[in-house]
């Protein structure tokens, strides 16, 4: 069993950083993907230009892992983009990651992915019966060999002639020796923020590294468009036509995702999670004596809870930030070890009372049991289990690592059933017009997940290793 079948969690999905006319670009990148480092944790890299030579430092693990031997203070340029990986397409191998970078008639380019490309298995075998060779398992390839392909290299923007093949959600950043390029797809379902820093220009996931870095948030990429900017400046252009109906943005990243300290489609991660709160507590009271939040993500919900409710918010879970990372467990008991100590409970604040807790969502049940299991040998005398988001019975297509519905506990059970499994008093979820009602535009948001309804076709069957042979090379 692998780590992503092992925890009750949406797993993160790849943040993106770039910049262009910035000293010591190395410097600014890796302290910008410090910033994101929730996003993705399974491998990180950084490729930065100086205008004649572009060099990249990638590989498994952590920011502070992949950059302690080789410090990216030493990749000196003033333009580059990196990349932190959580695999929803391609298994966790050194050659998946990211950045990638390749050679055209031109020279060398680089570019990094969030999100799923939806027609990615076809449009590989086409070019492997071509003759094109792969490097990597991962959808990302893709645009460079569409990049490279003499059909596009002989048009005039051929960027956007090869963006406009791809189906699916992204947003890239990419780069050539001297210039750096943003985008997202056209339904908007991965978030690409632009800020200013000194004379030069960034590109983040979320605004919360712009803010490390101490870049001035500008505006978002919009869906269909690529932003290009070099020496001569930053230029807009798009690759197709307006969406005609509405958009997709990812509702997950305002639920779970984000840090609450972003602003993602426009708006604060943390007053939208306690929006859902608030909402939570109208749709679904119950009497108690203490609303707990499940840290990180569940922690603005339960504020809003809390206020909404008028009863009083604690800490019931405490979280050990210095537990190491469970992908890298080998065996499946390992991993649900590492997983339990990562909360911890404090008996004194939940002893002898009627605790509601706030999650933000649960996939598969597994982890929610064994919390609730600890709130009952901890003496709580009733737990309610409260969730900021509706049941998640659908799988995503579009760059979240959520499982087939056979794995999802909500796509088998009832929520009665639910609340049995896992040992509660009571259990409820946030309706989906609760949901929607705490964003700004909820049209313009994908609620598949929840609802089996997405807003933009889906080409092929996904699968994390659809485009993985059995018996691949790992190097």
């Amino acid at each position: 069993m692998t780590q992503h079948n092992s925890l009750d969690r949406p797993r993160e999905h790849c943040g993106l950083f770039a910049a262009f006319g910035v000293p010591d670009a190395g410097t600014v990148i890796h302290a910008g993907l410090f910033a994101l480092q929730h996003r993705g944790q399974e491998g990180a890299g950084i490729t930065v230009s100086d205008g004649a030579h572009i060099r990249t430092v990638k590989g498994m693990g952590l920011v502070s892992e992949v950059f302690a031997e080789k410090p990216a203070s030493e990749l000196k340029g003033h333009l580059g983009i990196g990349h932190v990986r959580y695999s929803t397409t391609g298994s966790s191998k050194p050659q998946n990651v990211q950045p990638l970078v390749f050679e055209c008639l031109e020279g060398l380019w680089a570019l990094a992915h969030n999100g799923n490309l939806t027609n990615a298995r076809v449009m590989r075998r086409q070019y492997q019966e071509a003759g094109a060779i792969f490097q990597t398992s991962t959808d990302s390839e893709i645009l460079m060999h569409l990049i490279a392909d003499p059909q596009y290299r002989s048009r005039t923007r051929r960027v956007e002639r090869a963006l406009a093949d791809l189906e699916g959600a992204f947003s890239f950043v990419l780069m050539t020796k001297d210039s750096v390029m943003g985008t997202r797809d056209r339904y908007g379902f991965r978030p690409l923020s632009i800020g200013r820093l000194g004379d030069g220009y960034v590109f983040a996931s979320e605004t919360c590294a712009l803010d490390q870095v101490g870049a001035t948030y500008e505006r978002d990429v919009l869906p269909g468009e690529l932003v290009t900017v070099n020496q001569k400046g930053i230029r807009s252009s798009t690759f197709c036509e307006p969406v005609s109906g509405p958009l997709g943005q990812c509702i997950f990243e305002h639920v779970y995702f984000a840090r609450p300290d972003s602003m993602v489609f426009g708006q604060s991660v943390h007053e939208t999670r306690m929006e859902l709160g608030r909402r939570l507590a109208l749709e679904h009271p119950v009497a108690a004596d203490i609303v707990i939040p499940v840290p990180d993500s569940g922690s603005s919900a339960a504020l809003g809870y809390s206020r909404q409710s008028g009863i009083p918010m604690d800490y019931g879970f405490i979280r050990n930030h210095y537990v190491g990372r469970t992908f890298i467990m080998p065996e499946t008991e390992q991993r649900a070890e590492s997983v339990d100590k990562k909360l911890a409970v404090v008996p004194g604040v939940v002893r002898d009372k009627r605790v509601i807790v706030v999650d933000d969502s649960i996939i598969r049940g597994t982890t929610a049991r064994r919390r609730v299991a600890a709130l009952r040998r901890a003496g709580a005398k009733e737990i309610h289990l409260r969730v900021s988001c509706p049941p998640t019975r659908n799988p995503c297509f579009f760059g979240i690592d959520f499982p087939s519905r056979d794995e999802l506990i909500a796509a088998q059970r009832s929520v009665p059933e639910i609340a049995r499994f896992l040992g509660a008093d009571s259990l409820a979820y946030l309706s989906v017009d609760g949901l929607l009602a705490a964003v700004d535009g909820p049209a313009d948001f994908c609620t598949g997940c929840f609802t089996g309804k997405y807003p933009a076709p889906i080409a092929e069957n996904h699968t994390k290793k659809a485009l993985e042979k059995p018996g691949s090379v790992e190097v």
